[in-house]
């Protein structure tokens, strides 16, 4: 009789798995991996706890539970500026929702011309895009701040908006164009044996299956968005054009006392609109990375 010698060989994977010494190995590696994310999350924490705590207070108890709850600094922090608090974070999703637009509209068409089009010189516009991405904004804040002033857009939103429109942050179209790179290029011979231009190409078949990198680029863009401090503070100096990084720029006072109950409060505030465009597209954004640059 002749037995198979695969079915008598255990499997050693298993039995590693079911040892004390497996069982010890995986639980100190999720313990440090817990006590590495409380670390991460700890200033957060001590943030939101703070928001709760009165001003004089906050800095003599590091504790994260208060010992005198104070909810009051949210409803001072809403009224403490010259308007309310929901006015600078309308003007930050005008701001956000224009550069959103403006970036999957910009990037998807540049990386479609660089992934499917052939024109003179392809190569060295592509390498020229690329070395954008290692130039600081300190380096170009100055050029574009006398262009906009020429313009007269000191104190609007275009300045925030408009390069969006002409593909300027080149890491979104390079993550475009490897996405696209991708895609089989037999789905656009089929689609040009039925008539269809590159526009449409573009419009049905292209971005449909761009979905994921659309939304990286979507979710990147909000964040990076909502959270830069340096350009609109350099663009927006009339308060009633604040938003909201800016706007709470101004509870610092270097001649008086800050108000860092209010601060803390609306700096909780302005993480719920991150935290949920982040939630709502995660799943997108998961996918988009795992799929971009390995094909």
């Amino acid at each position: 009789m002749v037995t198979d010698s695969r079915r008598s060989t255990p499997s050693t994977a298993g039995d590693v798995r079911t040892t004390p010494r497996g069982h010890l190995r995986r639980a100190l590696i999720h313990a440090g991996l817990i006590g590495f994310g409380l670390v991460m999350l700890y200033p957060l924490l001590w943030m939101v706890s703070s928001s709760f705590k009165p001003t004089e207070e906050i800095f003599r108890e590091p504790g994260l539970i208060p010992s005198t709850f104070t909810p009051s600094n949210y409803s001072d922090g809403w009224t403490a500026l010259q308007h309310p608090f929901h006015h600078y974070m309308i003007n930050s999703l005008i701001v956000v929702a224009g550069a959103v637009v403006g970036n999957l509209l910009a990037c998807s068409m540049a990386a479609y011309a660089f992934a499917r089009l052939e024109f003179r010189g392809k190569k060295l516009f592509f390498a020229i895009m690329l070395m954008t991405i290692m130039l600081p904004i300190h380096v170009v804040i100055v050029p574009q701040y006398i262009l906009f002033a020429g313009l007269d857009w000191i104190n609007t939103f275009y300045p925030l908006i408009v390069p969006k429109l002409l593909a300027t942050d080149a890491f979104f179209v390079f993550l475009m164009v490897q996405f696209i790179r991708g895609l089989p290029r037999d789905l656009d011979e089929a689609a040009r044996i039925d008539g269809c231009g590159h526009a449409r190409i573009f419009l049905r078949i292209i971005l449909p299956l761009s979905m994921p990198a659309l939304a990286t680029t979507a979710i990147f863009t909000f964040i990076w968005t909502w959270n830069d401090f340096f350009g609109q503070l350099i663009f927006l100096t009339d308060p009633d054009m604040y938003t909201v990084p800016v706007a709470l720029r101004t509870f610092v006072d270097s001649t008086s006392q800050t108000s860092w109950g209010p601060l803390f409060a609306m700096s909780a505030v302005a993480l719920g609109p991150i935290f949920g465009f982040f939630l709502a597209g995660q799943r997108y954004l998961v996918k988009g990375i795992a799929t971009t640059g390995i094909k």
